[in-house]
């Protein structure tokens, strides 16, 4: 019997220190495989991923199978055992539902068949542990079906995901459908003053060049350079100041297809990031909108997790007397950056460039293709965790 996921993104309560520390390295190990694999699937093209926002799903998949699925999908997503899956991935929604000054949604739901009934076990670990809910639906109706998925996929991402499911993905009647929805919406704790954005060139690659809208502040914030990178680093904070967008861009117009195989060692980036420092940076930053979807069934396998796309899959504690496999695993992702700012803001910010214009300043002008994540920071234990990921191109 076949089941379908489908997996969207975007965008801490204290976690212990052992589990926030395997949180955050398994996230980064998968978030880099994950990444590095899908911008190989897709070159030279924007993207915007949210590996973290795969990690729970993927848990809860781990969780209702057996056998030697169960341990690649563990063995993915750098879990050692289920009942520290389990504590860790309600840590991390209890951390993340408590984040401040941002917009932060999250919510899980398994639509099962009219004719199929969730095991109570697996029901009862899904509210408690996934904060997730359950409800009937029939399949056989593929276009009413995918219209109500749909329609709670737009509630949950205030109508920024449309249309992620396919009635021909559910032609064939699966017994259950996976839907994890992450939606999140922050302002800059100092926004870029609108009357400053201008078109201006921006380089595709050495010989070709395009006019974008370039936003530009002048503020106060971490900056760094890294040697084994070739990049400068930015992090740009949003209100609350336990979020913020970091974009690393390389010094070479050309250089973002180097930059992308050295992301795939977090240590890498992490480094490049401990070492950045607060400076005066005039920041030039074109206008974000990317919508990606990703075929995730071939860049999951490529990072280990194979067994769960085929009849060895054995999701046997999903429905009752059931054995499922896989079908098809699709995410839908959604950035977007602009200004965010009112005209209040704009005079504030009016002042400041002012003031700043006394100090050294660095320039980071970001006119040519970057890589960019977001973060959310537990003040608690100082650590960043990156949510999603991305590569800005045009």
């Amino acid at each position: 019997m076949k089941l379908f996921i489908c997996l969207f993104a975007l965008v801490a309560t204290v976690m212990t220190d052992t589990n926030s520390d395997l949180l955050k390295s398994a996230n980064e190990q998968f978030t880099a495989n994950l990444f590095g694999e899908a911008m190989a699937w897709i070159p030279n093209s924007s993207l915007v991923l949210s590996a973290f926002s795969l990690l729970s799903p993927l848990a809860q998949l781990a969780l209702a199978s057996e056998g030697p699925s169960h341990d690649e999908i563990l063995k993915a997503i750098g879990m050692p055992n289920d009942d520290v899956t389990k504590q860790v991935i309600k840590d991390m929604g209890k951390q993340l539902r408590s984040v401040k000054g941002v917009e932060l949604k999250l919510a899980s739901r398994v639509y099962v068949g009219n004719d199929a009934e969730l095991d109570d076990e697996f029901n009862a670990m899904s509210r408690d542990v996934f904060n997730s809910d359950a409800k009937s639906i029939d399949f056989s109706n593929d276009l009413a079906a995918a219209d109500e998925i749909n329609a709670w996929v737009e509630d949950q991402t205030n109508h920024r995901i449309k249309n992620l499911v396919d009635p021909i993905l559910l032609r064939h009647s699966p017994q259950a459908v996976l839907v994890n929805a992450i939606y999140f919406k922050g302002e800059w704790s100092k926004p870029f003053p609108l009357i400053n954005t201008e078109n201006k060139p921006f380089h595709l690659s050495l010989d070709e060049t395009i006019k974008l809208p370039m936003m530009y502040k002048s503020d106060n914030l971490k900056y760094g350079e890294s040697e084994a990178l070739e990049a400068k680093l930015l992090e740009l904070p949003y209100v609350g100041g336990e979020t913020s967008l970091l974009i690393v861009l390389p010094n070479k117009i050309d250089g973002i297809n180097a930059l992308i195989p050295k992301l795939r060692n977090p240590a890498v980036l992490n480094k490049a990031i401990d070492e950045m420092r607060n400076t005066e940076v005039n920041v030039y930053l074109p206008r974000v909108k990317i919508e990606s979807r990703s075929e995730l069934d071939e860049i999951l396998r490529k990072v280990g997790v194979e067994k769960l796309f085929t009849s060895e899959a054995k999701v046997t504690k999903l429905l009752k007397g059931k054995s499922l496999e896989v079908s098809s695993a699709i995410q839908r992702a959604y950035i977007e950056v602009n200004e965010q700012g009112s005209e209040a803001a704009a005079a504030n910010d009016v002042s400041l460039d002012i003031r700043a214009a006394f100090r050294t300043t660095i320039d980071l002008v970001a006119d040519h293709p970057f890589f960019f994540a977001l973060m959310c920071k537990s003040k608690q234990l100082n650590q960043n965790i990156i949510t999603f990921t991305g590569v800005f191109m045009s």
